[in-house]
């Protein structure tokens, strides 16, 4: 596990190294890249050391999280933590897909990502020790995927169904299992498993479908205790890593500001507990296309965010969150750093991966970025 510096005798060297790191933003786009990968991916810096020097602040008590322990092998060492934050990324960004082709049944376990964060992927093939990851030819999308019956009623099944999913996809889980266990039955025939099949690819969710998961209150969700009984920070975290978006958003034409947005297409109540965890005063809103979305540009909310999601995440998201959390402490107001950051951001979203590059942040160290 990479060492966290604390204070007392490393303070002055945290202090000293992250302004290091904000001097190079008039260095070549090479060097920027370079240097800040390198400090981002070699030292686990603690926001709220930053956040507290600059602010004096009351903080929203959260419930408490034991971040992920990496051994030398780079497993997790509490595999109970990883299963719910699978969960949260699946209920982002995970499919349970049953297809016919070929007079045949597949079933596929599937999480999609860009493969700008192709690192993610191998984090979760690594830790349940299963799956395969396959990159898209045209190189912008990978996905990892498990389609073995065995494996998928020894390794997923029991995370789902100790840990419930959130959303709607729980009704795709139950049809995905249900399937399973109709082709795994010997005493069916081939045409009685097509019958039953194809009547379960038939039923839809209702369009008010609320996950069975929050029964544990009724389906109401009206404030911090009753959204944390249903959601894990676990959970939430892995959801932010697949839904979540940090950002920076002109305010007006020379005023930029630190943004937080979590979209949905479905499941409101979601929507709903996340902002009560986060301590959102904002709406649900409904966009123009017809998703919900808790989004927030007010400072307060920002920094009991940073709090949140400090030393959580593990993919590409964790590095925009450390870029953006530190831009938040060290130049908030300041419109020129934050629109020359904003800019390095973009650029950086727009790199791909293959599964030859299997440590990304490696290649950002060791490669010019054009």
């Amino acid at each position: 596990m990479r060492e966290t510096l604390l204070l007392g005798s490393n303070c002055s060297l945290l202090f000293f190294t992250v302004e290091k790191i904000l001097q190079t933003w008039r260095l070549s786009a090479c060097n920027n890249f370079k240097l800040i990968y390198f400090l981002l991916f070699n030292f686990n810096f603690n926001i709220n050391l930053l956040l507290h020097q600059r602010l004096n602040v009351r903080h929203l008590n959260f419930n408490s999280f034991k971040e992920f322990n990496i051994n030398k092998r780079g497993l997790t060492e509490n595999q109970e933590i990883f299963n719910q934050w699978l969960v949260g990324f699946t209920d982002g960004d995970g499919t349970f897909n049953v297809s016919y082709s070929n007079n045949k049944w597949n079933l596929a376990f599937q999480i999609g990502q860009n493969s700008y964060n192709l690192r993610v992927l191998h984090f979760i093939k690594k830790q349940l020790k299963v799956g395969s990851i396959f990159v898209e030819k045209d190189g912008n999308m990978a996905v990892f995927r498990i389609r073995d019956r065995k494996v998928l009623e020894n390794i997923i099944f029991p995370i789902f169904d100790k840990y419930t999913l959130l959303t709607t996809k729980q009704f795709n889980y139950i049809k995905f299992k249900n399937c399973h266990t109709i082709l795994s039955n010997n005493d069916l025939t081939k045409e009685d498993k097509d019958k039953l099949l194809f009547n379960i690819l038939k039923t839809k969710p209702s369009t008010d479908y609320i996950s069975s998961a929050w029964s544990i209150v009724d389906n109401n969700v009206f404030n911090f205790e009753t959204a944390s009984k249903v959601m894990s920070k676990s959970w939430l975290i892995g959801f932010t890593e697949a839904e979540g978006s940090f950002y920076l958003v002109n305010k007006t034409t020379n005023r930029i500001v630190h943004g937080f947005e979590i979209t949905q297409k479905l499941d409101k109540i979601v929507l709903i507990a996340i902002k009560h965890i986060l301590g959102f005063n904002n709406k649900i809103q409904i966009k123009k296309t017809g998703y919900f979305s808790i989004s927030t540009t007010n400072s307060r909310a920002i920094e009991n965010i940073i709090k949140y999601y400090n030393n959580t995440m593990k993919g590409m998201k964790s590095v925009e969150y450390r870029i953006w959390a530190r831009s938040y402490v060290k130049h908030k107001g300041d419109f020129f750093n934050l629109n020359e950051i904003r800019k390095k951001i973009r650029l950086f979203r727009l790199k791909r991966f293959t599964l030859s590059c299997m440590n990304p942040s490696e290649y950002f160290i060791n490669k010019k970025i054009k």
